[in-house]
């Protein structure tokens, strides 16, 4: 079936496809309230608490379900209709955010509430990231743009950082966090409609053979057994550690450290989206994924010296440009890792693979959001974070080491799909 596109001034592959253009419309608005929410939540936590160590908690709460559910979420993708995945979770999601805008505007919340909420909505995610990942290709007409998707995903989620923190800093100040958390459960809407109204084609029905968890060791047997994808899931879960829990320590640098409030905080947040604007937006206007390990080898190196150099400035102007530093590490480190992976692995097992990468990513960084807050309470959050960024740039220089030998085993696979004739991976 042919379907007519939107012609975009802009050269970026991904949005010639109709599907991509509606995902990418009604996404946009939902992550406004995504990022108003994630702001909120950890300034209502501190606000309640005063808890370097409540604040981890709270994020290994969040996320831990990704850790242990995503693999049979995985399992789930390859098996059933994608976008009746994704409708049930934006619609649970959604619920779930309104939950918290009552209970903050009703002005009975308590840290109880927002533990429990937040292990909800980490059981959600556990399904609508391996998803979200897999309904890429799904979305887009040719092949070729798949990287271009991938990375202007990031860019998605990443620039409504560029303002709605800040946004919500000022009506977290002005009028409280619960209007954050009606607005982020009003956003669901669009990208729900978005989802609605695509033109797919029909997804090949697998017959599935062996129970959940044969399907589960399966998975795990072909990601962890080609060393390429090995590589690439322990270095980001590793980052995940040791790196991306630092916005968990973020609200203590901007009141007892920069002295500042929750607009500080907003802007903080917004300076790293910026840096991830700019690594997205780089990614999405590549033609090709040959060449990507090198940046997957660099990134941690990046977002680890910005990681070290925030944690010991004590001037505001300085802190943001090295979250920008971060943000554009982080996002070359995911996206690139995302793309490579996606490239690589087979239709079969996509679900899987995707649902273990989400398990590398987002299942990791609850231990490390409660690892940064012990270490906060104990070590101070300025020691908390140096450390973590130097464990970065050790993974730097460990992945580069292995590279050369990843190349050459990339490099037929490359040939196979007409990617690589005859230069470097």
């Amino acid at each position: 079936m042919t379907k007519k596109s939107i012609n975009f001034p802009i050269g970026i592959p991904a949005l010639k496809s109709r599907n991509y253009q509606l995902f990418f419309a009604g996404q946009g608005i939902s992550l406004i309230g995504t990022w108003m929410t994630q702001v909120a939540t950890i300034w209502l936590v501190y606000q309640l608490t005063n808890s370097a160590l409540l604040l981890g908690v709270v994020g290994f709460i969040g996320q831990i379900p990704s850790l242990f559910l995503s693999p049979f979420g995985g399992v789930l993708v390859d098996r059933w209709n994608t976008r009746k995945i994704l409708v049930t979770t934006q619609v649970l999601a959604m619920i779930q955010s309104l939950a918290l805008a009552v209970l903050a505007l009703t002005h009975t919340i308590s840290i109880g509430h927002i533990i429990f909420l937040s292990l909800l909505q980490g059981v959600i995610n556990a399904l609508d990231a391996p998803a979200r990942q897999t309904f890429v290709p799904e979305m887009i007409e040719r092949k070729a743009d798949l990287a271009s998707a991938i990375a202007l995903n990031s860019s998605l989620v990443n620039g409504g950082r560029l303002v709605d923190p800040a946004i919500a800093g000022v009506i977290i100040a002005r009028v409280g966090s619960g209007y954050c958390f009606l607005i982020d459960g009003l956003s669901y809407i669009a990208v729900i409609a978005a989802l609605l109204a695509m033109r797919l084609k029909s997804k090949p029905k697998t017959t599935p053979t062996g129970s959940a968890i044969e399907r589960v060791k399966a998975g795990f047997v072909y990601a962890f057994g080609f060393p390429p994808i090995r590589a690439i899931l322990q270095l980001l879960a590793l980052f995940s550690l040791v790196a991306m829990p630092y916005v968990t320590l973020l609200p203590i640098f901007a009141t007892k450290i920069l002295k500042g409030d929750a607009h500080t905080l907003g802007f903080i947040m917004a300076a790293s989206g910026i840096g991830a604007l700019f690594g997205g937006a780089y990614l999405s206007t590549r033609k090709s994924v040959v060449g990507l390990g090198n940046v997957i080898a660099l990134a941690p190196a990046v977002s680890g010296v910005g990681i070290v150099a925030f944690g010991v400035s004590r001037t505001l102007w300085f802190s943001l440009l090295m979250c920008f530093v971060i943000g554009l590490g982080s996002i070359l480190l995911i996206s690139s890792s995302n793309i490579l992976i996606q490239t690589l692995v087979e239709d079969d097992k996509r679900g899987r693979v995707m649902s273990i990468f989400t398990m590398s990513f987002l299942g990791i960084v609850p231990f490390g959001n409660l690892l940064a807050g012990i270490s906060a309470e104990r070590i101070g959050a300025t020691n908390t974070l140096v450390v973590g960024g130097a464990l970065c740039i050790a993974a730097t220089i460990i992945f580069s080491q292995q590279l050369p030998t990843l190349r050459r085993i990339v490099r037929p696979v490359y040939q196979k799909i007409g990617l690589l004739p005859s230069a470097d991976a």
